[in-house]
């Protein structure tokens, strides 16, 4: 879930919970809203938990290191 259903589910949420007042038999909306902003807002943290950890906005380098005897080709190049 990204960020952008999170936000559309609070905001849904909110709606059924605030908003509207209708009468159902064997539902309850204002529940239902309160249960999708929670899964709204469960899914928002995850998203931006994992967005930081992935690279979010920083993003990542990746370096390599050879040492000697790590690199296979080591021993093949000329002596300078």
């Amino acid at each position: 879930m990204g960020l952008g259903v999170s936000i559309f589910l609070i905001a849904v949420g909110a709606i059924l919970a605030w908003a509207v007042s209708v009468d159902t038999n064997g539902i309850d909306l204002n529940m239902v809203g309160v249960i999708l902003m929670i899964v709204g807002i469960l899914g928002l943290l995850l998203s931006l938990i994992f967005w930081s950890t992935w690279g979010g906005v920083g993003g990542w380098r990746r370096e390599t290191v050879y040492r000697e005897g790590s690199d296979p080709y080591y021993d093949r190049r000329p002596m300078p």
